[in-house]
């Protein structure tokens, strides 16, 4: 008996191993896509779940098409939205459009009166650029 409680404990060991494996696998499979115009999509919500703005996370997806950011769409995320609109309004387009060398050096002027969601969002912006010229 005590010989098959080991056997059915190594077996669900290997079993848990083997999914937490297949699981960050997975994950990183999901942080870049290619979409069918060649543009290449980063979600930054696994290479940036330790960079904190206000009130938590802030994810985005960040566009990039040749050597330039297309387009940032900001995910879900528990940021004030009165401040975290300044940061869409004013910090998001500055980035668009820029080079992705300039991006990864984290060289985007924060927003006045949202100095930590604009911190948050520069640090996935360059997390983003980084992780594209990587692995695209």
């Amino acid at each position: 008996m005590k010989h098959q409680r080991t056997i059915a404990a190594a077996t669900w060991a290997a079993i848990a191993l083997t999914a937490s494996v297949a699981w960050a696998a997975g994950q990183q499979n999901n942080i870049m896509r290619k979409q069918a115009d060649g543009t290449y999509v980063v979600n930054t919500t696994s290479l940036c779940a330790d960079v904190k703005g206000f009130k938590g996370a802030t994810p985005l997806e960040v566009h990039f098409k040749g050597s330039k950011i297309v387009k940032i769409v900001p995910l879900k995320n528990q940021e004030t939205p009165k401040f975290f609109a300044k940061v869409k309004q004013t910090l998001l387009p500055k980035a668009e459009g820029m080079k992705v060398t300039k991006a990864a050096k984290n060289d985007i002027d924060g927003v006045t009166g949202a100095t930590y969601s604009s911190k948050a969002v520069k640090a996935n912006i360059k997390a983003a650029a980084d992780y594209y010229q990587k692995h695209r």
